[in-house]
């Protein structure tokens, strides 16, 4: 049955790893009916929680999705892992979802993982509500989590309810919103007349929403300046304006273990969060009159949509998770993607929780579900009308910090190593995999030691394939810095026609990758013979004569040597350039280079001393530093050798706060330690 954008919230659920995400969703879904009891994420029995790494790990490694209905109003609860090597996912979820819920425990701060997925929030003008869980916990500071929002995010917080606590526990609250307290019982929740004991906090309470109501709209502080106070229905209006324009954050408190506070919110989730319908209009190219455009959610509309997540199983094989943004989806439906330039037919649709698949005949705009066996579709990409072409952009993925090499642990099983692997970076785009041209390896990039950790188990799982991630080789050269001459002879006597060259040769260093030169007077080496000395240096060149490693800035010259009219030969003289390049590069001051990488980092302020610390022991150099959106963003250099775990370490350095990118900038010359640690 099609729904009606208007009766649709597509929800994210957001947070810190381990706060209690998955467990708000699994009581949202067994309050809503959805479910008929409440799954444990640590005995791996929740909705959101199924695949097989995820139960191992006892925590969200993918975006999930789980529909439900509430108060005649669809729910599309998308579940994001908080752990940091899964921004990727919450990347996906941002583009599908019209507004989130941030999940905090009440530890009386901010963690960091709350902190980004604010500011994740706010970056991407999403409408949010926080919810403090963990009410039931003995230490459980609820005034003190407040404040620490108040302080973080100042002009923006605003707490509806007031926990009941009795000793340390939750057991019930007052909502200064709707002007009535609840006590939780095992039945649901029961309302009852505001405790005195807290009718001094609601009074403030209510006077502070009434504030950030008229704040939220022109009309409203006129009035409120007028009368001194706002009508209940005039501070919803207010509150639920501010909501909309993110400017204003409201607080809630419960237990999703619990499962007490969460009806409240879901009741608040319906009445104050964005419509499907009332998103803002999404920006997209038409393409037929090369311009960008606002995209509606018009439910009569010509078609588009954007795949926001896609999912390979080796069994039911691709399945692309979409929000139909414009008009309707229809099984049977031709459709083209910009993106690939190329038509789709659309089989069987889906609404999805889980890994439960309900088939539909037809997705509404504003809508998420998931239709599978897409032949050239995949992540990011846009699906519209044929006659109505657009595109939507594309989705930001986090580039991969950590790279490993990966090997096939069976000899023989290179292709299906290879193949899964390349079918997970299909479905997850902050992983990569790549070949390196220097060292021959193939690289998989991750964003953390976790992240890999779970591609390589999840290659196990999906495609029956064991892999080996080892540190990668680093792509060291050699050249040389000074100058040499330097004699080849070769000379084989045997029965019949013997071999003869004869070469001598010069070596300096060069600007060039690899220059070669001939100042031969007088024949002594004949025209046809030059090519073959050149081939013979040229096949050298792989393998320097310090550690083995490959050269580069050299220029060679011949200028000199002798032949035999009868002996001589192409090889002989290829064998004779080999033999003066050995003696010529050991005599010319040879030198390891290393790769030195830019590095652009950014972290708060607090951590910059620790940072610039590391750097220097890592052998790094400071070029500058700038302020950008209150971080502070370090440019620095320092050698690929030293930065193969820089990930983990800044990461530990800053409490996940720290984010880097790294370029690859030039060759130098590698000091006597890192010579005598790779020979």
């Amino acid at each position: 049955m099609s729904i009606s954008a208007k009766d649709i919230r597509n929800v994210a659920i957001v947070g810190h790893s381990g706060e209690g995400k998955t467990t708000l969703t699994e009581a949202i879904l067994f309050n809503s009916g959805a479910i008929e009891r409440m799954g444990s994420a640590a005995a791996g029995t929740t909705v959101s929680d199924f695949d097989e790494q995820e139960i191992a790990r006892k925590m969200s490694v993918s975006l999930s999705v789980a529909y439900t209905s509430w108060k005649d109003v669809k729910l599309n609860l998308l579940d994001v892992p908080g752990f940091y090597d899964f921004e990727g996912e919450a990347n996906e979820a941002m583009r599908a979802c019209g507004c989130a819920v941030v999940v905090t425990g009440a530890t009386g701060s901010v963690s960091v993982g709350a902190e980004k997925a604010i500011a994740m929030c706010l970056k991407a003008k999403k409408p949010l509500i926080i919810f403090i869980n963990g009410m039931d916990k003995e230490n459980a500071d609820y005034p003190g989590t407040v404040r620490a929002l108040h302080e973080k995010y100042k002009g923006k917080i605003a707490p509806i309810q007031i926990p009941i606590m009795e000793g340390n526990k939750m057991t019930g609250n007052v909502n200064a919103l709707t002007c009535k307290a609840y006590r939780f019982t095992n039945t649901g929740a029961e309302e009852i007349p505001i405790p005195e004991t807290y009718q001094r906090e609601y009074d403030v309470m209510q006077h502070q929403l009434m504030e950030t109501a008229a704040e939220s709209d022109d009309v409203l502080l006129e009035k409120y300046f007028e009368d001194g106070f706002l009508s209940k229905e005039d501070t919803i209006h207010g509150i639920r304006k501010g909501i909309f324009e993110i400017g204003v954050i409201p607080v809630m408190a419960g237990s999703a273990l619990q499962n007490k506070g969460v009806i409240n919110l879901m009741n608040e989730i319906v009445k104050y969060m964005p419509e499907a319908a009332e998103r803002h209009d999404l920006p997209a190219k038409d393409l037929k009159n090369d311009i960008v455009t606002g995209i509606a959610c018009d439910e009569e509309g010509p078609f588009c949509a954007q795949i926001f997540k896609t999912a390979v199983d080796p069994f039911v094989g691709k399945m692309n998770y979409l929000r139909v943004c414009r008009g309707k989806l229809k099984s049977g439906m031709r459709v083209y993607n910009p993106n690939t330039d190329t038509l789709e037919n659309i089989g069987t649709l889906y609404l999805v929780r889980g890994k439960k698949l309900d088939a539909v005949s037809e997705l509404n705009a504003g809508d998420i579900g998931a239709v599978s066996k897409l032949t050239n579709t995949g992540t990011g990409d846009t699906l519209c009308a044929e006659s109505h072409p657009v595109q939507f952009d594309p989705i930001l993925f986090p580039k991969p910090v950590l790279f490993m090499a990966a090997y096939a642990q069976v000899r023989g099983t290179e292709d299906k190593v290879f193949t899964g692997l390349a079918k997970l970076a299909e479905e997850d785009k902050s992983f990569s995999i790549s070949k390196n041209p220097d060292t021959g390896e193939t690289l998989v990039g991750g964003q953390g030691e976790v992240h890999l950790d779970v591609i390589r188990k999840k290659l196990k799982a999906k495609f029956s394939a064991d892999a080996e991630f080892r540190t990668p080789q680093i792509a060291y050269k050699e050249t040389i810095l000074g100058k040499s001459t330097a004699e080849g002879k070769y000379k084989k006597q045997t029965g019949g026609h013997g071999q003869y060259g004869h070469c001598r040769m010069r070596f300096e260093h060069s600007d060039k990758d690899f220059e070669f030169a001939e100042e031969v007077v007088g024949g002594t080496v004949p025209k046809q013979y030059i090519p073959a000395v050149e081939k013979g240096i040229t096949e050298c060149l792989p393998h320097g004569v310090l550690a083995g490693y490959p050269v580069i800035r050299v220029k060679a010259i011949l200028f000199d040597g002798s032949y035999h009219p009868v002996d001589s030969s192409e090889a002989a003289f290829k064998s004779a350039a080999e033999i003066a390049f050995k003696e010529g590069m050991k005599n010319a001051n040879p030198v390891l280079l290393e790769p030195v990488s830019r590095l652009r980092i950014s972290v708060p302020e607090q951590y910059v001393g620790d940072v610039m610390g590391d750097l220097n022991k890592r052998r790094g150099r400071i070029i500058g530093m700038d302020t950008q959106d209150n971080m502070q963003i370090v440019t620095a250099e320092a050698p690929q050798g030293e930065l193969l775990t820089y990930a983990t370490a800044l990461r530990s350095m800053t409490q996940g706060r720290g984010k880097f990118s790294e370029t690859f900038a030039r060759y130098e010359q590698a000091p006597d330690s890192v010579l005598q640690a790779v020979k």
